[in-house]
């Protein structure tokens, strides 16, 4: 294999050594140690409101003893449907500290999508929030599928009083009723208990913190595994990258949503390591972005490029201090050069590249925070994260030599597996005549001298729309219920502010008069909101292979042409 072998260890340019350990550790015991080193000191700062490492333990005790009264214990997949509330950190801990599984749901998933993977993981109970945009959605789920309970919280109790006050009453319409059902508990009385209740030991490379779904390098979501270790571990690999850690202050701002690997890693995980502390923002809006650095002086802003854009954007940013900020990392989707020096240069931070996957726990791989990188790469593999190139055809081969070939890694972050799915395992591992076990990435890269990794296509045909993986075979799917579409492919247009977006192409029933702009309206409504297309566009025939298959790529060469 074309690996990043010691020559280029030489020229390592993060901090310490490349071949540093990383022993076996529980996401409790680093969540524990934190608190014990950092007891009154913040963890979270959510729209003002100050929550303490011991306030968020003594949460997060309180959550596994209401679990475990409830009959809830290890093993059990327990489902977090939060934004990035207080609740998630109380939660997520509190699930783990039961021994329990968590598994993580994007806020933005519609109702078959959140029963199907509920369905898929046997997820007994589920985290929200009495919200018009999640308990709606919740409620259906539970009532179709064979979820047990939701446990309801409520953003208004997080807040400060005053803005709690001003959040009942100007934001009415946003709160949803809560129904009376055994089945449906408050979070409040969840954890009225004292949290003292007995929990069981943990092994950090046996016992599973995460499920993550993902899509891996094809079609349906898979739940990626995600064991204490593999999160423990790049938590303090991605730590480590910082030359300043526990030198100067930290404090990041969280506005990349928790239920993402990339924030669960680099936001949380990471953060409770270093002792710092997280503000916290429900969802990401560039105005409450620029307030809130000002406001809380933060120092590091993890994100994906349509981030850093919006913020460029946004008529409030030459007025606003952002003088506190040092660190930003980009990841989800490429870096454009231009966008990466124009933000540098209104903000006078750092902006820098890395490279993850939900399959790594979250990162791989970045550029150096202080060395000098090399932009338009995703830098060089974190500290004991091994990096090789195979075959494109072949992956059970070295790539040619200067060659591009497959990314492959290996490492303590590497997932355990797919969840149910031996037969997805068997295609995304190989391993080598050494007995490692390389994680297939579907992306297609070079590595150079000096170990730094340039990503120059891929395998896959997931569409990256501002950091999140769509799957055009799903889209198809729904598209294929249009009576009047014969045929259906979706590709992934570039777009300016979100990397990319779907856009469809449809040939038509006989004798149907439907327009692109009807069949994009009909669409639409029943897809996710990164999932939408910017345009159907009809056509006469769509491309296909000699036997007949309809071919995306060719259908790619064709409009690329056309432009």
């Amino acid at each position: 294999m074309t690996e990043t072998g010691e020559v280029w260890r030489q020229h390592y340019r993060h901090p310490g050594e490349w071949d540093r350990p990383f022993p076996p550790e529980t996401m409790i015991a680093l969540f524990e140690a934190s608190a014990a080193a950092n007891g009154p000191r913040p963890l979270i700062d959510f729209l003002g409101r100050k929550f303490s490492y011991a306030e968020t333990l003594d949460g997060a005790n309180r959550v596994a003893c209401g679990l475990a009264a409830l009959g809830y214990g290890p093993g059990d997949r327990i489902g977090l449907f939060l934004p990035n509330v207080p609740h998630y950190l109380a939660a997520y801990y509190g699930i783990l500290k039961l021994g329990a599984t968590a598994v993580n749901f994007s806020p933005l998933y519609t109702v078959d999508e959140l029963a199907h993977q509920v369905a898929d993981s046997g997820t007994r109970l589920l985290f929200t929030l009495s919200a018009t945009a999640l308990l709606p959605t919740a409620l259906k789920v539970l009532e179709k599928s064979a979820l047990e309970r939701l446990v309801v919280g409520s953003v208004a109790g997080a807040l400060p009083a005053t803005k709690s006050v001003l959040y009942r009453w100007f934001k009415a319409k946003e709160i949803a009723e809560k129904p009376t059902d055994s089945r449906i508990i408050a979070f409040s009385r969840l954890i009225a208990n004292k949290g003292a209740c007995s929990t069981p030991p943990l092994d950090p490379e046996r016992d599973l913190a995460l499920i993550q779904y993902t899509g891996g390098t094809t079609g349906v979501p898979k739940g990626a595994m995600l064991s204490h270790q593999n999160l423990s571990a790049n938590a303090r690999q991605v730590a480590l990258l910082d030359p300043q850690m526990g030198k100067t202050t930290d404090r990041i701002l969280g506005a990349l949503p928790m239920f993402h690997v990339f924030a669960n890693t680099c936001v949380l995980n990471r953060t409770v390591v270093t002792g710092g502390e997280i503000v916290l923002l429900p969802r990401f809006d560039a105005g409450q972005v620029l307030a809130a650095i000002q406001r809380t002086k933060a120092t590091a802003l993890p994100g994906v490029p349509t981030m850093y854009r919006a913020l460029l954007d946004h008529p409030k940013l030459a007025q606003t201090d952002l003088s506190s900020l040092r660190i930003c990392i980009s990841g989800g989707a490429p870096l454009p050069a231009e966008l990466k020096e124009k933000f540098e240069a209104a903000t006078g931070a750092t902006l820098i590249e890395g490279y993850g996957l939900s399959e790594s726990s979250g990162v791989v791989s970045a550029n150096p925070y202080e060395a000098e990188g090399k932009a338009g790469t995703i830098g060089q593999p974190l500290a004991a994260t091994r990096v090789s190139l195979v075959d494109k055809e072949d992956p059970s081969r070295p790539a040619p030599d200067g060659e591009p070939g497959e990314i492959v890694i290996a490492g303590p972050q590497i997932m355990c597996g797919y969840w149910q799915r031996p037969d997805a395992d068997a295609e995304v591992f190989v391993t080598d005549a050494a007995g490692t076990r390389w994680l297939r990435t579907g992306d297609v890269g070079t590595i150079d001298a000096d170990g730094f990794i340039r990503i120059v296509d891929r395998l896959k045909d997931m569409i990256a729309v501002g950091g999140f993986k769509v799957f055009p075979s799903q889209i198809e799917a729904i598209l294929y219920h249009h009576p009047a579409v014969r045929e259906a492919l979706v590709i992934g247009m570039p777009d300016a502010y979100r990397g990319e977006v779907p856009r469809a192409y449809v040939t038509l029933e006989a004798e149907s008069d439907a327009t692109g702009e009807a069949i994009r309206d009909w669409l639409n409504p029943q897809l996710g909101k990164h999932e939408r297309v910017d345009e159907v566009v009809v056509r006469l025939a769509l491309p296909k292979t000699m036997i007949g298959k309809l071919s995306r790529k060719d259908l790619v060469k064709e409009v690329m042409a056309e432009a």
